[in-house]
């Protein structure tokens, strides 16, 4: 396992600044202290989501008995396609429509840190295939770690991006975070297809022997 490549797909994927215009709107009725609170739980949450599919998620799927190469495929196509919804300028977790449903159900009582901030803004179905896939490649216990490791990495960030979301929005202006998600949908966009090529290998030998000659 190539090591920098997870954190990499991961800040891709995450992109709190992205996320930023998000913050601020479900903040804005905040006391400075509730949304500090806010922001620690955001941010460990998404570690938690970060590690918890790094050490278990391998587990999960052979309950189920779905093969990695066909999870690395269907992870690969949900991380393309989240990387298109970037080069869009949309959050890579969320669709448009669902952010007013993931409003509506942390005016119901949800925390707004963990939905709808953290799940499905920051974290989702593309943060945990990724950390499957990586922890797969996995040889040593310490390449473990560090994909943990990682998960704090991320909580970090977003702790400090949130903190200074109103210095950042004022920075870039949409049109920046706009460049920002583009930016990081392009390099999703390349990583999507380095695991799709190789579960596909997986599940088709044959395509391998193509590809080297």
């Amino acid at each position: 396992m190539e090591i920098y490549k997870p954190l990499v797909a991961l800040l891709a994927i995450v992109n709190p600044v992205g996320v930023v215009p998000f913050f601020i709107h479900f903040t804005g009725n905040l006391t400075r202290a509730q949304r500090r609170h806010t922001i620690g739980v955001s941010s460990f949450t998404a570690f938690v989501v970060i590690a918890m599919s790094a050490l278990f998620g391998l587990k999960l799927i052979e309950f189920f008995g779905i093969s990695l190469a066909s999870f690395q495929v269907g992870g690969g196509t949900l991380l393309l396609i989240s990387s298109l919804q970037m080069l869009n300028a949309k959050p890579a977790e969320v669709q448009p429509d669902n952010v007013s449903d993931a409003a509506s159900k942390a005016d119901a009582g949800a925390s707004i840190a963990v939905v709808p901030l953290t799940i499905p803004l920051l974290t989702g179905p593309a943060t945990i295939s990724t950390m499957v896939i990586y922890a797969e490649k996995t040889r040593h216990w310490w390449e473990l770690a560090v994909l943990v490791g990682y998960g704090v990495v991320v909580g970090l960030v977003t702790y400090a991006v949130f903190s200074a979301s109103g210095k950042i929005s004022r920075a870039l202006g949409q049109t920046g975070i706009n460049i920002m998600t583009r930016l990081m949908g392009l390099i999703l966009a390349a990583l999507a297809v380095e695991l799709l090529a190789d579960g596909l290998i997986k599940l088709f030998p044959v395509l391998g022997g193509h590809l080297i000659r």
